[in-house]
Parts: structure tokens; C-alpha cells; sequence
């Protein structure tokens, strides 16, 4: 294609390829379907790319005509290698979504068949989950895992003979769905109890359906009021410190690091999660990690736990809590380093005892700090490292490993 001169109102304005499925929104200009749903749905841009005006109406009209002049030029072009682009499947409807939402709600037997009918619909594209969420499909399923009582659930997400169950499916399809955000707020808003449906789905639940719960809850979660992060319950901290435990996925691991990283420093969320194991679970992770996103949100959330006494009690009653943590310091990254030496600050700051003033001398600890004072850790850092060193002089200034030309320790 780059030898043949390709008429410039087949090449869609945002991506600046050859459109395969051309569609027009309100503003009169033609796109191609894919990068206009970016631009719209994904990218959650307001205005036309082109004409810079507001879109008041997100309905994407498909441009036949245009199509058919591509295919036609395609067919002209086929002895240059130039294959006919394949005719677009249509977009679904209104009426047929509202159809299968009243057989899938009045007809039991029918339901998982209309379930799979709804995953396969949004998996298409971006439009058809738009027109979904927009219609209450993620509601219906909402209410699918929510009207399961503990014993319904287990039985429900059971996959002992290999049929595919209600709950797991509406799992699947709100996962799929890549709801908005005020998808996801009126998820929570509507269905209050939504969370703990969630938890006790990772509960009961298969691999599957408890990675899907979890993906769900973080994207809920991220996205919700401060306060209502308040009132979470201990269970879900238990859940995903054994989401953590049981290692069922690098996705379901790398989900739940990011959630913590997030909820973990508001109010009393990290007393929960000190409380459900969650600091030997990441020293543990810790230890065996050498990539190094995760043992930056490792070092996140363990700052964060140790905000309060129980995290720093979890922390120095792990035998390896503090070496692991000072020997992370200029191994990893920047971040990784402030990270560490926030934690070892706020041990020395409120667990300074005699043995462990002297465990962190023998660890090294101390030495670190000193090299952090060398090194380019970044101002916030070594001003740390300098002031947990200005704590305990008096302890360690007979130290070996501290220079003597520091000027901040005592004579």
C-alpha cells in the first residue's frame, strides 16, 4: 500500500490509516469505528477531532457508502496485494439487548444462554458496551452475583462438571463490559451490597470468578469516594491478602498490589489490612521479587501499613522484616529507596528499643543510611536517611561504618 497513492478521504483523521469500518458522528466527519471508540469511550474525549466542536450525540452512523468505495478501490488494487477489507458485522441494537435482558430475567432456563449471547455482544466492540451500559445490563448482572446467598454462590460458581454457571458468567460479561465511571459510581450507588457480593465471591469462588471479582472491585474501588472506602469490611483485606498467599495469577497479584497502593494510606484501611496478614505476606513477596514495579508497590504498601503500631509490630516480629527492607535501598529504583527509608524512619521513630536500635546497626541499616547521604537518592531521601540517623547518634556514633566527618552527631 505505501506504493499505491491511497485517496486521503479513505484514511480515518485520528489514526491516519486505511479505515475498515468507516462510521460518522454528529459533526459530520467520518472516522474509522476502532479509533473513534478510542477517542470517545477509552481516551473519554468530548469534542470532534477535526472540527474541535462539541459531540452531543456519541452515536457512531455507519458510512456505506464510503465503505463500499473502499471495497471497490480494494478489488481495482487486488493485483498490488491489496485485499478487500471484509463487509463489518452491524452494531447491536436497543430492542435485541432489552429482548435478551427479558428472556435472560423470565425465562431461568434460557439464562445462561443469554448470558453467553451478552458476553459475545460485548466483545465486539466499544459501542456495543457503550449501548449495553446505557440500557442496565450491568445492573442485571450486578443483581445475578448479589442474589446469591453464601451457599447459592458456592453452588453457582461450582465448575465440577464443566458447565458454565450464572454467577461466573455475569462475572465474565461485567468485566468485559469496561464500564465508565459513572458506570462503575452507579454500581456501587445502586447496589449497595455489590462489595460484599464481590468478597464473598472470592471467598467461595473458582480461579476464575475470584480474578474477575477482584478485577471488578479494583476498578470499582479506585474510583469511589473516600468515604465509602472507610467503611470497607475486614473480609476484603482478608481475601486479598489470600489473593496474595495463593500467587492464582500475575494479574489477580499485580491487581490487588495496585489496589492496596491505593486504598491502604486513607484513614483506618491500613489498620484492616496489618490486621488480615498483609505485612508478612509482603515481606515474603518481597524476598523472592526482583522485578521492579512490584517491589516498588510492595515498598508502597508496606509504607503505607506501618502508619500505624500494628503494621510496625507485623514488621519487626517478621525475622527478615527489616533486612529485607534496607537491603531493597539502592537496589531497585529511586522510588524503591524512599520507600524503604520512610519505612525504617517510622520504625526508628516509634519502635526505637535497645534491641532494635542494635538489630539494625548489625543488619547494616545503619551503613546504608550513610551511603544513601553519598549518594544522588534524591533530597527527600537523604534528608530522611539524615534525620533517622540524627535520631539514635548517641547509639551509634561508636558505629564504625559512620564517617566521622559527619557534623550532625553529637561529640
Amino acid at each position: 500500500m505505501d506504493e499505491i497513492d491511497v485517496p486521503p478521504f479513505f484514511i480515518c483523521p485520528i489514526s491516519l490509516e486505511f479505515m475498515k469500518d468507516p462510521v460518522t458522528i454528529s459533526t459530520g466527519i467520518t472516522y474509522d469505528r476502532e479509533s473513534n471508540e478510542r477517542w470517545l469511550f477509552s481516551g473519554k474525549n468530548t469534542t470532534c477531532p477535526v472540527t474541535k466542536q462539541v459531540i452531543a450525540d456519541s452515536e457512531l452512523t455507519p458510512n456505506h457508502t464510503l465503505r463500499r468505495l473502499i471495497q471497490s478501490w480494494c478489488l481495482l488494487n487486488a493485483s498490488h496485494g491489496i485485499q478487500r477489507i471484509p463487509t463489518p458485522k452491524p452494531p447491536i441494537t436497543k430492542p435485541q439487548i432489552i429482548k435478551l435482558l427479558h428472556d435472560a430475567t423470565n425465562s431461568p432456563p434460557q439464562q445462561i444462554k443469554c448470558l453467553k449471547r451478552l458476553r459475545s455482544i460485548a466483545s465486539h466492540n466499544l459501542t456495543n458496551k457503550r449501548c449495553m451500559e446505557s440500557l442496565g445490563v450491568a445492573e442485571f448482572l450486578a443483581s445475578i452475583v448479589s442474589n446469591n446467598d453464601s451457599t447459592a454462590a458456592e453452588e453457582s460458581l461450582s465448575n465440577e462438571f464443566g458447565s458454565i454457571r450464572p454467577v461466573n458468567e455475569a462475572l465474565s460479561i461485567l468485566y468485559t463490559l469496561l464500564l465508565s465511571e459513572a458506570g462503575l459510581k452507579d454500581l456501587m450507588g445502586k447496589n449497595g451490597d455489590f462489595v460484599v457480593s464481590l468478597t464473598r465471591v472470592m471467598h467461595v469462588g473458582n480461579y476464575e470468578s475470584r480474578v474477575f471479582a477482584l478485577l471488578l472491585l479494583k476498578s470499582m474501588l479506585e474510583i469511589a469516594d473516600p468515604m465509602r472506602l472507610v467503611s470497607l469490611r475486614p473480609e476484603l483485606f482478608v481475601e486479598l491478602v489470600r489473593v496474595l498467599r495463593d500467587q492464582i495469577s500475575q494479574q489477580a497479584s499485580k491487581a490487588t498490589l495496585q489496589l492496596l497502593v491505593h486504598i491502604c494510606p486513607r484513614g483506618r484501611i491500613k489498620i484492616k489490612a496489618a490486621e488480615a496478614g498483609v505485612v508478612p505476606i509482603l515481606i515474603d513477596l518481597l524476598l523472592d521479587s526482583s522485578n521492579k514495579r512490584a517491589c516498588e508497590m510492595i515498598l508502597t504498601v508496606l509504607d503505607a501499613v506501618c502508619g500505624c503500631a500494628e503494621g510496625r509490630s507485623e514488621l519487626l516480629r517478621h525475622g527478615v522484616g527489616l533486612a529485607i527492607v534496607s537491603k531493597k535501598i539502592l537496589r531497585v529504583s529511586l522510588v524503591a529507596s524512599e520507600r524503604a527509608v520512610r519505612i525504617l524512619l517510622s520504625i526508628s521513630k516509634f519502635c526505637a528499643t535497645d534491641n532494635v536500635l542494635q538489630e539494625m546497626l548489625q543488619l547494616g541499616v545503619v551503613a546504608k543510611l550513610c551511603l544513601v547521604l553519598q549518594l544522588d537518592c534524591g533530597f527527600k531521601t537523604k534528608e530522611r536517611a539524615r534525620e533517622l540517623l540524627k535520631l539514635h547518634a548517641r547509639v551509634w556514633k561508636n558505629s564504625p561504618c559512620i564517617p566521622t566527618n559527619l557534623s550532625f552527631y553529637p561529640a
